[in-house]
């Protein structure tokens, strides 16, 4: 995990021969940078996988992609509503949409002389086309290669294989994913309200689980959030409770995996003593040397690698 956390999320999942990284929340540079202090060589990723569109899950994105020259998975619809984002549409004013139609008008009074045919055009000149590459490359969506995936259909990055899932979230399409190779299986399911029945059993029989515990809910109740925020964020489209998730761990999970890992804490509304106390309550006849081996995912730092 690169980071975890409203201001950035951020992990690298790889096997012996392909490397992913699983959103890119932060910049270009701290991406790369937490990878070499991490020990992963960013050159040799092999791909991105984008969860959802929330900037905290896509900063990255473009940047990181163009660097590297990897190509992006997304859901069509999380593809589009990334592009959105990052293309704002821009609002226009009574005079500047005066001047558009007065521009059109005097462009539409041209006599048809004025134009050239398209297939009687001379050859564009050098500069001319410089500039328009230029543009392009200005295109801030701009991306190596584009590919998508649907939720419940698996595909393969690589040797890695990929099953994506729906989660409750307020985003255009959000997915959690599992990731399978050489024998170990590794579950993430972060931003979602609740935990509903398809993500129960997509989270079953993994060796790595990493899932959320957003906050404490008398925190983020007496916090500072505007009670707008608070609701979304306690809504069944917004972020697991830490009691939220000690009663999935508790009641839903099979305890099977070595590590858990408790992921996308908030600074605001929660603290690590507060979900580790209630992850560890849930699971505490189910710890021990083999399994179930508590870990917290940080915003300022990356967490150790977890190696099976």
């Amino acid at each position: 995990m690169l980071a975890s956390g409203s201001k950035g999320n951020s992990m690298v999942v790889s096997s012996s021969r392909t490397r992913i990284l699983v959103d890119a929340g932060l910049s270009c540079r701290e991406l790369l940078k937490r990878m070499c202090v991490a020990g992963e060589d960013p050159s040799t990723l092999d791909a991105i996988l984008v969860t959802h569109e929330h900037q905290d899950h896509v900063q990255g994105v473009a940047v990181t992609a163009r660097k590297l020259g990897i190509p992006v998975y997304f859901t069509e619809s999380t593809h589009r509503a990334w592009m959105r984002w990052m293309k704002p549409q821009k609002r226009m004013t009574y005079a500047d949409w005066l001047a558009e139609r007065q521009r059109l008008a005097a462009v539409q009074s041209s006599g048809p002389e004025d134009f050239c045919d398209d297939e009687a055009a001379e050859p564009m000149a050098g500069e001319d086309a410089e500039e328009i590459a230029g543009e392009a490359k200005q295109d801030p969506c701009r991306l190596p290669g584009v590919e998508y995936f649907s939720a419940g259909v698996n595909f393969c990055v690589g040797d890695i294989a990929v099953t994506p899932f729906t989660i409750p979230h307020d985003a255009a399409d959000p997915v959690g994913f599992v990731f399978a190779a050489e024998g170990i299986r590794i579950g993430l399911a972060t931003d979602l309200g609740y935990v509903p029945a398809n993500v129960q059993q997509q989270l079953r029989n993994c060796d790595v689980l990493m899932i959320e515990s957003n906050h404490d809910l008398e925190m983020l109740r007496d916090g500072p959030y505007p009670w707008s925020v608070k609701q979304r964020v306690m809504s069944r489209v917004g972020h697991l409770s830490n009691e939220a998730t000690a009663a999935f761990l508790e009641k839903s999970y099979d305890g099977g995996a070595a590590y858990v890992v408790l992921a996308h804490l908030s600074e605001s509304n929660n603290l690590p003593e507060l979900a580790k106390v209630c992850a560890e309550l849930a699971l505490r006849e189910r710890m021990s040397l083999l399994a179930n081996k508590l870990m917290l995912a940080q915003q300022d730092q990356p967490l150790g690698s977890i190696c099976l």
